[in-house]
């Protein structure tokens, strides 16, 4: 269970959040300190199984052939062969990777994947979760469903999606714990390596968490 006062902090960020004719993503913004992060080893780079759930739609494509891909077709978006892959212009796989989520490709295709998709997935912190034999692609993919990327690439502030304005205030405060307690975790200093962390809507006021 959350700190009451994150949880606090995301009840007033979502009052305070103006009404919209739609349902408004709840992000956080993360302030690191004390961090060379023109070493990338000092960068943010994490998945996060959020526990209760992102609270929107998340677009996820398994490339993948045979049997794999047949149970893939229940779960994930789309399902790529590697022909499909291969036969992709540069602007559309431009337009499916912003479009994406997760990728996830079958081990023994990441090799071609990275000679097709490479140089376009690659950048965009997108190139495909390798799904080895004995994994399972339907738990593989409804596990990410629930997913959020925590990516700070060089920079001092970034973002992360952890819920929906129509989500209860104390299930998004338990998704945001799980992301605090993985930075407390991996930083080098811990908490001292974070210098704020602020929750809004997608049009609402930032309002500081710790």
């Amino acid at each position: 269970m959350a700190d009451s006062d994150i949880e606090t902090a995301v009840a007033r960020a979502l009052e305070e959040s103006p009404d919209r004719n739609f349902t408004e993503t709840v992000d956080l913004a993360i302030n690191l300190r004390d961090l060379d992060l023109n070493e990338p080893s000092n960068r943010v780079d994490e998945s996060v199984v959020l526990p209760s759930g992102t609270g929107q739609e998340t677009k996820i494509v398994v490339i993948a052939e045979g049997e794999t891909a047949v149970r893939a077709e229940e779960v994930a978006d789309e399902v790529f062969s590697e022909d499909d892959i291969a036969d992709l212009e540069d602007d559309d796989a431009k337009d499916l990777a912003d479009e994406t989520d997760f990728f996830i490709a079958e081990e023994a295709m990441m090799q071609d994947i990275a000679r097709y998709l490479g140089t376009i997935l690659g950048p965009r912190g997108k190139m495909p979760d390798p799904l080895s034999p004995d994994q399972d692609v339907v738990e593989t993919v409804n596990r990410l469903k629930n997913t959020v990327q925590l990516r700070s690439g060089d920079r001092r502030t970034f973002h992360t999606r952890v819920g929906a304005e129509d989500m209860d205030a104390e299930h998004i405060a338990d998704n945001i714990d799980v992301i605090l307690r993985r930075l407390h975790a991996d930083l080098e200093k811990g908490p001292q390596n974070i210098d704020g962390v602020y929750v809004k809507t997608t049009m609402g006021p930032s309002v500081e968490v710790v």
